[in-house]
């Protein structure tokens, strides 16, 4: 088995991406694929090169979830390589696929999400401008829609996908052995610097903290020996990276119930401009997005009701190591 990270440039969010090779056997996977922009092309491609291959080497191309940075190249790399097969979860799929009732239906509730946070006028004027800029995946003519449980075999090696809900509803982990340890593909389930956006990276998913949680535990319980991100280095600690993020959202919930303390009743705009401040681009969206989750969490254990002004809290004095967990450290 052979395994190589590639980096690619990221001009749309934060921190450089990485899609990963994988040959085994003869078999050549590739793990995620950029944003599909020609400057990033080209540096798959060289990266495929420094490695004595190309786009038309690739006989299987897997995806961690449907977001541009990752699945942006899918259908170009597929096509090039003489159709390829694309894999991404069930619930991801009709985002690559240009499913047009997925997409009508994600952009309705996107305005509807907009307006139940108190979203101002200019600010999705702003955002909507940022979005529209930004490159369509390059869809895939053959997708294979994977779910839990389902096994990947690449050559001698065999993926174990591992359904890890939260940043979208179709995010995955790919888990592998390798010389004795335990590894995964994570895609953004766990960073290494940032706390990937839960809320407002898919408003499909209801409940998204609460799921985040879930797979931020089962992360923490298949103790991984290392994992491998969508984004920067290596991540040699898992465990202990996940019940970081774990006790970042541990002190964020803190923070929310104290706005409501301060300024209630309070819209998620409202809290998300005293957590975050002045947004601009693609924060216009994750900063609300990820005070809505904070507050919808909050709701389903009756410590906030939700009004025709706002939130406001229903329980002064919630115990937040229930609602999200009491740190293992």
């Amino acid at each position: 088995m052979q395994l190589n990270a590639i980096t690619l440039g990221n001009h749309e969010f934060e921190g450089k991406n990485n899609t990963y090779l994988l040959e085994s056997n003869g078999t050549v996977a590739l793990i995620d694929t950029g944003i599909p922009r020609p400057s990033i092309r080209d540096e798959l491609a060289d990266g495929l090169a420094a490695r004595n291959r190309s786009f038309a080497d690739v006989d299987l191309v897997v995806l961690t979830h449907f977001h541009i940075d990752h699945a942006g190249l899918a259908g170009e790399v597929a096509e090039a390589a003489g159709g390829a097969p694309v894999l991404i979860h069930e619930d991801d799929e009709p985002m690559v696929r240009h499913d047009e009732d997925a997409l009508d239906a994600y952009d309705d509730l996107q305005e509807r999400r907009f307006e139940e946070w108190g979203m101002p006028a200019d600010k999705r004027t702003e955002l909507r401008e940022f979005l529209e800029d930004a490159p369509d995946i390059d869809a895939p003519d053959e997708i294979e829609p994977i779910a839990d449980g389902d096994e990947i075999e690449i050559g001698d090696v065999s993926l174990d996908v591992v359904h890890s809900p939260g940043h979208t509803a179709g995010l995955c982990s790919f888990e592998f052995e390798r010389d004795g340890a335990r590894e995964a593909f994570v895609g953004d389930v766990i960073l290494p610097v940032y706390t990937p956006n839960v809320g407002g990276a898919d408003l499909r998913l209801d409940g998204a903290l609460g799921h985040y949680l879930e797979t931020l535990e089962r992360i923490a319980d298949r103790d991984y020996d290392r994992v491998w991100p969508g984004h920067r280095d290596v991540i040699d600690d898992p465990t202990g990276r996940a019940e970081t993020i774990r006790e970042h959202h541990h002190e964020r919930t803190e923070r929310v119930v104290n706005v409501l303390r301060e300024a209630a009743p309070a819209t998620a705009w409202e809290v998300s401009d005293a957590l975050f401040g002045s947004l601009e681009n693609i924060h216009i969206l994750h900063g609300p997005g990820e005070a809505f989750a904070h507050l919808d969490h909050l709701a389903d254990h009756d410590v906030v009701e939700r009004t025709d002004e706002g939130y406001r809290l229903v329980d002064d004095a919630p115990d937040i190591d229930r609602i999200v967990g009491a740190s293992s450290r």
